[in-house]
């Protein structure tokens, strides 16, 4: 099986003061939540013949919100070029890779995969939005960019009632200890 590795990137709107993230519809979410609420779906049953779901549930219970992301798999394109590209395609903002900071790396699903995820953070501010965002529909991606006021982030960040992946709640987190000290006080 090949792996890729990731980036994501913190995206901060100075215009607004809030986080652009996106939102979009994750299969294997979907199915977990499906097990979960009607398991006798996944017993006894082989590969070929899944059981039938009586009362399916409702698509957004596969929906996460995550740091806008992709995997790098340009060989051409260096890590913050990709970065780079997927901001202005999930999100609509141009960003030079100049202006990118670099958070951290780590290794990301080391049970299954093993592969390096890196964390950029970029300020946008509105004039920088070029596009719509909402990714490339044409390979699967229906994304919704979502803003979450500054104020907001934290008691977003830990509400488990909205799923949301690791990388935005250490984003976040980041972001307070890092950025939050330096920004004007109103």
């Amino acid at each position: 099986m090949r792996t890729h590795d990731s980036v994501s990137i913190l995206i901060f709107n100075t215009s607004r003061q809030c986080f652009v993230v996106v939102k979009q519809f994750r299969p294997a979410v979907y199915m977990c939540e499906v097990e979960r609420h009607s398991p006798q779906v996944f017993q006894n049953q082989d590969k070929q013949n899944l059981g039938h779901l009586e009362d399916p549930l409702p698509a957004v219970v596969g929906v996460t919100y995550e740091l806008c992301a992709g995997i790098v798999d340009k060989p051409g394109l260096s890590i913050e070029e990709i970065a780079c590209e997927e901001v202005l395609e999930e999100c609509g903002y141009c960003v030079p890779a100049a202006d990118l900071r670099k958070i951290t790396s780590y290794r990301s699903g080391v049970g299954l995969t093993g592969s390096r995820h890196t964390i950029f953070y970029a300020e946008v501010t509105d004039q920088m939005k070029t596009g719509e965002g909402g990714g490339q529909p044409e390979e699967g991606e229906l994304i919704q960019v979502v803003e979450i006021p500054l104020e907001d982030s934290m008691k977003f960040a830990f509400d488990e009632s909205l799923p949301k992946t690791p990388g935005v709640v250490l984003g976040f987190v980041w972001f307070q200890s890092n950025i939050a000290p330096n920004l004007p006080k109103k």
